[in-house]
């Protein structure tokens, strides 16, 4: 995770983000709030919210204020190898979460640490061989039973495909295909996983949304999560 090469990007993502995500229909705050919203959806089964929430690779925290929003309660740290996009995170949403900086291999926590861990779009923009050892160590800091959220973009989607072409920030991105993505999971010793996808329909056609229940299961849709327990 290359510092900078977030830093030369961090002014200019919400706006390029908005150019590459066009043909979607949709703004880059309609991306960031799903996740969020789907985060808080599986996790609304639990007796208690998580008391601390990791957002791994958080950026500018574009994911923030909905977080914030879902879990009141909670204490989240947005981490990330970039200060400058972790300076333009607190202007823009100050004491909404502690802002941390890191060396992009170890996670300045200590065991068993956060009871949820998040990372938004940020696996693809990480170098293969230093997936499983990040894996690895966001397992470490999750408490027995807690849980990582992984979102990426499918590779198997055309529009997505074209959205990470036509994007700056995404030039050196190579896209993980799901079952790519269970595999380094397990391989960090996250055996216990959920795979959904989602964002089958773009704004033209949102009034078909209502099936993307019955599609979740379709390796399609534009992005997908992976919800892994650490045991």
């Amino acid at each position: 995770m290359d510092e900078a090469e977030f830093d030369r990007f961090a002014d200019e993502y919400h706006r390029q983000h908005a150019e590459s995500i066009r043909s979607s229909g949709e703004q880059p705050e309609f991306f960031h709030r799903y996740k969020i919203s789907d985060v808080a959806a599986e996790l609304g089964g639990n007796v208690t919210p998580p008391r601390r929430i990791l957002d791994f690779g958080g950026g500018i925290g574009n994911s923030l204020p909905y977080m914030r929003e879902a879990f009141p309660g909670s204490e989240i740290v947005l981490l990330d190898p970039s200060a400058k996009s972790l300076s333009i995170a607190e202007e823009r949403y100050p004491a909404a979460a502690r802002f941390q900086q890191f060396d992009g291999q170890v996670i300045p926590f200590p065991d068993n640490h956060f009871d949820a861990a998040f990372a938004a779009c940020v696996f693809h923009h990480i170098p293969e061989e230093l997936q499983v050892p990040l894996l690895r160590e966001i397992r470490r800091v999750l408490a027995p039973g807690g849980d990582l959220f992984i979102f990426e973009h499918n590779p198997y989607n055309p529009l997505t495909v074209q959205a990470v072409r036509n994007c700056p920030f995404d030039e050196n991105a190579v896209l993980i295909k799901a079952g790519l993505m269970q595999k380094r999971l397990r391989a960090a010793g996250l055996e216990k996983q959920k795979t959904v996808f989602r964002l089958f329909f773009p704004h033209m056609l949102r009034k078909l949304r209502f099936l993307e229940a019955h599609l979740r299961w379709l390796p399609l849709g534009a992005q997908y999560y992976i919800r892994a327990s650490a045991n």
